[in-house]
């Protein structure tokens, strides 16, 4: 029966940081009977346990009477720590201020003390106007309407009523305009999320038809700062998707200033400003914007000081996972790949220390950056390590398209290992995952007809002449703007030709860029 427990207490223990810990065992101290405090027991046995275990907290507690009814003790311990949390972070947030001050309007106005509770909205008004909390203003106009009518009317003139109905228009404007903004934006990342950038006509038609959308032919149809953002947001978001990176950069450079330019705004939402970040990163350093991209990455790092944000747990490892997947993609782009493979011992301590706090998806972008930069060192080894530790990972969506690029690499690592046995068989694996992903693409058809002719060619002439069909199969290949994405992970037509001049992918990598 204790299998089927519910670990939701144990779950919410877990998440509590040291602080919010340390305020339960003040706020609990509160409910102490005798000399036992029930609540901080049970609590202190569950915080310690790594995986709830029930059965093991009624054996402990099996000579005291709450165990009797123990499904109604933890649903009162789960409030009770809930009520903790909301008293500790009641100041937390411009949203917890408001409720507050609502809460206390309230309370006054059902005392009949109705011109406290005036004052109690008037500052609360003030509050709201100042950053946009339409839903709370439209809460504080109900109560002032009924402070209207308890006196008949008696009190206010047809001026007064009209700039009520005015102000409320105008955030029920504010509010629809949001609505409106969020269902395009939700309706192309869904597109996003799932699918991953335009790799096909039909893919780039129904990105085409999202972006379609009277309310986005001018931000001047964004009504307020949120809707603002969401404006530069979607319309990054879809040049992504089509790689059109020249105007996805301009307008995540807008999105930016927007959002340094409202930083009260978003301070409370400092997901916005750090992926705003991290997607600038990207996209300049795929536009050769190296000085940018460095300088964007500073910002990122100092990005709790920028905000001034306390630090947590979860903002750490998010901080983490982004500077150091960006810092590993920019080193492998600019060829500094022994600075890149310095990071290493760092990342392994941070894998350590987050374990599976670490998002699955953010990972395996860092496995995949350290290893192609093993691969740029040319130590194989190292890089046949960490590409099977990404492959390995059953957390991930297989369909993901670094999952689909890992598999390529991990192929052409066994090749210069000359692992001859295994690449037969690893092949076939990546074959039958292609066709199950149901999104083959040209370059990976190429990649693995590639491998296979390798396999079967027996002389140093036939192995140079494969390169040289790859490596103009590849060129031809990375005009065509559905194909384009794979060659952003790792750059395969440097690579080629390092193979046909017998030369190293650095200096093939230097060539290209005094070339440009």
């Amino acid at each position: 029966m204790s299998n089927k427990a519910s670990s939701n207490l144990h779950q919410l223990i877990k998440s509590l940081t040291k602080a919010e810990k340390r305020y339960f065992k003040v706020y609990s101290s509160r409910h102490t009977i005798g000399d036992k405090n029930n609540y901080q027991m049970i609590f202190d046995a569950i915080e310690k346990q790594t995986t709830y275990d029930e059965d093991a907290i009624i054996r402990k507690f099996k000579n005291e009477s709450f165990i009797n009814k123990f499904s109604i003790t933890k649903n009162r311990l789960y409030d009770h720590v809930l009520k903790s949390l909301d008293a500790y972070h009641s100041n937390s947030s411009i949203n917890a201020q408001l409720k507050r001050q609502l809460h206390y309007a309230e309370i006054l106005y059902k005392k009949s003390l109705y011109k406290q509770s005036s004052k109690q909205l008037k500052s609360a008004k003030k509050i709201a106007y100042k950053y946009e909390k339409h839903t709370s203003l439209l809460e504080i106009f109900m109560w002032e309407k009924l402070l209207i009518e308890k006196d008949n009317y008696t009190n206010t003139n047809e001026d007064g009523l009209l700039q009520i109905v005015t102000e409320d228009q105008l955030i029920l404007d504010k509010i629809g305009n949001h609505i409106q903004f969020w269902n395009i934006k939700s309706r192309l990342f869904q597109i996003l999320n799932q699918q991953g950038r335009v790799r096909s006509a039909n893919e780039l038609e129904r990105f085409k038809q999202i972006i379609d959308n009277t309310l986005l032919s001018s931000e001047d149809r964004a009504l307020y700062f949120e809707t603002k953002y969401l404006y530069h947001h979607i319309y990054s978001a879809y040049f992504f998707g089509v790689g059109d990176y020249q105007q996805c950069y301009d307008h995540l450079k807008k999105l930016l200033g927007h959002i340094e330019g409202n930083k009260d705004e978003f301070k409370e939402e400092p997901n916005i400003y750090f992926s705003a970040l991290t997607n600038v990163i990207y996209v300049s350093s795929q536009l050769n914007k190296t000085k940018e991209s460095f300088e964007y990455l500073e910002k990122l790092r100092i990005l709790p000081e920028t905000l001034l944000l306390n630090s947590n747990e979860d903002l750490d490892i998010k901080l983490f996972s982004s500077t150091y997947s960006i810092e590993l993609t920019l080193h492998a782009l600019t060829g500094d790949f022994e600075k890149g493979v310095e990071l290493v011992p760092q990342i392994e301590e941070g894998f350590r220390l987050y374990g599976n706090k670490i998002n699955g998806v953010r990972r395996a972008y860092i496995e995949a950056n350290i290893c192609i930069l093993y691969f740029c060192k040319e130590d194989y080894n190292s890089a046949l390590k960490w590409s099977n530790q990404l492959l390995n990972n059953a957390d991930i969506d297989q369909t993901l398209d670094i999952f689909c690029f890992t598999q390529i690499l991990n192929l052409l690592i066994h090749l210069e290992l000359n692992n001859l046995r295994l690449i037969p068989y690893a092949l076939k694996s990546a074959q039958r995952y292609l066709q199950t992903r149901n999104r083959t693409y040209q370059f990976e058809t190429i990649m693995l007809a590639f491998i296979g002719d390798k396999l079967k060619s027996r002389s140093e002439d036939q192995s140079t002449h494969l390169y040289q069909q790859l490596h103009d199969d590849l060129v031809g290949l990375s005009s065509d703007p559905f194909e384009k994405a794979a060659f952003e992970y790792f750059d395969f037509i440097v690579w080629s030709k390092s193979k046909i001049n017998n030369s190293s992918f650095k200096d093939e990598l230097v060539q290209k860029e005094k070339a440009s």
